[in-house]
């Protein structure tokens, strides 16, 4: 299997020594970290930043049955209505308290 073709689900268990690695990794002091070799940021690099920008959400692939205007309306938005449909469902979720 190459590289590109792993997902979360198909990607092997971490071995021990990994585990432990980041076990230390995680307790050891930000300033026991040298950073010698990345540069600071300057502010204008950190000004065009956004939280976020490259993550991306596992999709699942489900069957799921709506009215019939709601998905005409929908397509008649133009290509991309799945992604619309989520993006609301998104929207509704993260307004629920």
């Amino acid at each position: 299997m190459s590289k590109a073709e792993y997902t979360r689900e198909t990607l092997p268990p971490l071995t021990k020594a990994h585990q432990d690695d980041l076990k230390r990794l995680a307790a050891m002091p930000d300033d026991g970290i040298d950073t010698d070799d990345m540069p600071e940021l300057t502010d204008a690099q950190l000004a065009g930043m956004r939280q976020g920008a490259f993550y991306r959400p596992v999709k699942k692939q489900i069957t799921a049955r709506v009215d019939a205007d709601v998905l005409a309306w929908l397509k008649s938005q133009g290509k991309g209505y799945q992604s619309r449909m989520n993006a609301i469902l998104r929207e509704a979720m993260l307004n629920t308290k």
